[in-house]
């Protein structure tokens, strides 16, 4: 099917962060774009007022008429979605013209220079902060980010005239194996989604496969502490990536009073005195990714300088919510167990003489099986740990397997308790708050206001 004769386009599961930016998308083309998602959230709303119809309830009456049109439409459904939902069905027992979140943006995306974030972690606040330095820079950009950046206030950015397109590449259920990138960085091969790939080496053998698709004339910027044996094509040139080694990283690193200043190096120019928009040390190694995606990219140095001192980061993403002399206060989308321990060694960093507390919900019963003593390694880098319940996301429950799990595996004198949701509030406010962040992939985040705004009343 052609993208530019199809009128509406219908989405299976429209609230999350990658499909919305695909909305964001077609409703710039002028296309009717309509939906289902289980539950309303910010993101959903936003969507219906910029155009979007969506509904919550798992109804093929709900479907629009124009949606119902099989020659006309477009159906994009993301893989969270269980293969037997209502609509699903009717749409594929109908011979509509179904496709994958992923499918699609590799079709969009085929014409343009794509210059792809790939890895466990890392890859949303990376592609991000590559995106803002391009678009402003000369060289512009469009991206379809997996956050809402808080320069532009969406994950979506256009523009007319770049010949760049900057994509988060997601390994989930293979999905990045669609793009045909021009440039790539990854970041780390953690293994993760086992319940897809069953073994590190298929999860590893994934991003391999990933490194063949890269375009000759191309690069691939790769983290140098990583096991993967890259495979590119010939005229595809590979330079590694680190914190302070490698062909791009950060030497002459300055942390104090709340600020960061690294002097960047590439193979060909050095930058100096550059700040961090978001001063968390693992922002220096996402910023040297992210200024050697630019610099290879065309933008000049004094653009990258400008760019990473007015990043202002993305939602979830070591988002701060209160900073002050009394309380501190942040969210993070850490869930993998290595992405924690960098989340936590982050903020020891700038808190070094204070009790940092963490609320921690674990995403997916699998991940919680596969890796319940790995996190229970990283929580304990921790002064305190309140776990919550597991959050199931597309899975049905396991037997015996619960936050319990990580709870016994916490070493020991650690301060811990579990927690159901609703009772967040509670809790904290019989505690002696210092430094708190909030840890998950789940709906942990719709607590936060309120958290927010009852720490601010009692500081």
């Amino acid at each position: 099917m052609n993208i530019e004769n199809i009128k509406s386009v219908y989405f299976v599961g429209a609230g999350g962060i990658g499909m919305s930016a695909l909305i964001r998308y077609f409703l710039s083309k002028g296309k009717l774009v309509a939906g289902y998602d289980r539950t309303p959230s910010e993101l959903t709303e936003h969507l219906i007022a910029e155009g979007a119809q969506i509904h919550y309830e798992e109804n093929v009456n709900l479907i629009p008429e124009a949606c119902k049109d099989k020659e006309a439409t477009l159906v994009i459904y993301t893989p969270a979605v269980p293969q037997e939902h209502a609509e699903l069905a009717y749409f594929r027992n109908n011979g509509f013209e179904i496709q994958k979140r992923a499918q699609v943006l590799g079709t969009i995306t085929h014409s343009s220079k794509g210059l792809c974030v790939a890895g466990t972690h890392g890859k949303t606040t990376t592609s991000t902060m590559a995106a803002h330095l391009l678009h402003q820079s000369h060289v512009g950009c469009t991206a379809f980010l997996g956050g809402i950046s808080k320069n532009y206030e969406t994950n979506l950015l256009l523009s007319q005239s770049s010949p760049y397109t900057v994509i988060e590449a997601d390994e989930f259920d293979r999905s990045f194996h669609w793009l045909s990138p021009y440039m790539s960085v990854i970041t780390a091969t953690d293994p993760d989604h086992l319940d897809i790939y069953g073994t590190e080496e298929a999860y590893l053998e994934s991003f391999r496969h990933y490194t063949t698709l890269i375009q000759p004339g191309g690069a691939l910027i790769i983290h140098k502490d990583i096991t993967l044996k890259p495979d590119v094509q010939s005229g595809v040139k590979v330079y590694t990536y680190a914190r302070t080694e490698g062909d791009f990283h950060a030497e002459n690193i300055r942390i104090g009073n709340g600020e960061i200043f690294i002097d960047f190096v590439a193979p060909d120019t050095r930058i100096n005195d550059i700040q961090l928009g978001v001063p968390v040390s693992i922002n220096i190694e996402n910023g040297v990714a992210a200024m050697a995606l630019a610099h290879l990219s065309g933008a000049t140095d004094e653009e990258i300088k400008r760019g990473m001192a007015s990043f202002r980061g993305v939602d979830r993403r070591f988002d701060f919510k209160i900073k002050n002399d009394k309380v501190v206060f942040l969210s993070d989308y850490a869930h993998h167990p290595a992405e924690i321990a960098q989340s936590v060694k982050s903020i020891r960093d700038l808190y070094q003489d204070k009790k940092i507390t963490a609320i921690f919900q674990p995403h997916l019963y699998t991940r919680t099986r596969d890796f319940y003593k790995e996190f229970a390694a990283s929580l304990s880098l921790l002064d305190e740990v309140i776990l919550v319940d597991i959050y199931p996301a597309r899975e049905q429950p396991i037997p015996g397997v619960t936050s319990q799990l990580i709870y016994d595996n916490l070493r020991p004198g650690i301060e811990k308790c579990m927690c159901k949701k609703e009772e967040i509030l509670n809790l904290l406010s019989q505690k002696q708050i210092e430094v708190l962040i909030t840890l998950g992939a789940g709906d942990i985040d719709n607590y936060v206001p309120e958290i927010t705004k009852q720490l601010s009343i009692e500081n």
